[in-house]
């Protein structure tokens, strides 16, 4: 369930490897235009997959991919993967049986043009999470978790700090949650260019608020949450990104979430009995193509 960070990251690359581009020429030749691909790629490694601050990977390392095509209207899609587990895991707390589960995909399209001017890029489109699964019954407590949202986003920039405002709405039902369609995701994201080592800080807040009425947590517990207050709960994260060059960059991050428990157990919970939104560290790696 991976935002759309990915769509910045390949943005970023193609400035990267345009400046690489330069080529000298005599005095007397005017230079030729580089020609910059409307597709971009990129490829990343994770020591945990965190969604909306909720590992996906059950604390264990992932592998993400994905392209974006951008055309010059403004209007784009792009296809976003990840190796993950929650889906699995989930099934085999509520029903005890394996179910194979091992990828996530996301699909979007939108379009993003600069209406109030340069360096303010408004954002509007559609954002398919696709789980393919085999052995997946829905119960009362999990339904199908494939999930479809549209989201409207604000991008900004005030000189060294960049950033986005955004919503995301969930016109299905949300990540397997019953009832859950109308749920919703408001989040800020900010960054600062320090200057120094191609070295810059993030900052993020979200918001996930979950509708519906969630049986989720008795099969954790023994009982039934009477609302969905236990699923709704707000993210974080405080990071750096260095950027090496080439579409090379690192990224390290702390993140963390105040997800509820309900009876003595978490409502967001590993096979394990582990709290799937405890704080921890992030680091990852990535290639921008």
């Amino acid at each position: 369930m991976k935002a759309l960070q990915k769509t910045a990251i390949s943005a970023a690359a193609v400035a990267l490897l345009t400046g690489l581009s330069t080529v000298a020429f005599a005095a007397d030749e005017p230079a030729a235009e580089v020609e910059v691909s409307p597709i971009t790629a990129n490829v990343t490694v994770v020591n945990d997959y965190r969604y909306r601050g909720i590992s996906q990977s059950n604390f264990k390392p992932a592998i993400q991919g994905g392209f974006d095509y951008a055309h010059e209207s403004g209007l784009y899609i792009g296809n976003w993967n990840s190796s993950i587990s929650w889906v699995g895991d989930n099934a085999y707390i509520n029903t005890g049986k394996s179910v194979s589960a091992p990828i996530e995909m996301d699909f979007y399209a939108g379009i993003k043009k600069e209406l109030i001017g340069e360096g303010f890029a408004s954002d509007l489109g559609v954002l398919q999470y696709y789980y393919p699964t085999s052995g997946l019954t829905t119960t009362a407590n999990m339904v199908n978790p494939n999930t479809t949202e549209i989201y409207v986003a604000q991008n900004f920039t005030f000189g060294p700090v960049t950033g986005f405002g955004k919503v995301s709405y969930a016109v299905s039902t949300l990540f397997g949650n019953v009832n859950s369609s109308g749920s919703y995701y408001p989040d800020l994201t900010l960054n600062y260019d320090t200057g120094m080592f191609g070295i810059a800080l993030n900052g993020h807040v979200g918001y996930q608020y979950v509708a519906g009425n969630q049986a989720n947590a008795g099969s954790y517990t023994g009982g039934t949450p009477s609302n969905n207050t236990l699923y709704t709960y707000t993210d974080w994260k405080l990071g750096l990104t260095k950027d090496f060059g080439g579409g090379l960059s690192g990224a390290l991050a702390w993140v963390g979430t105040n997800a509820k428990t309900y009876q003595g157990a978490y409502t967001y919970i590993t096979p394990q009995g582990k709290n799937m939104g405890k704080s921890t560290g992030l680091i990852s790696l990535t290639k921008a193509f």
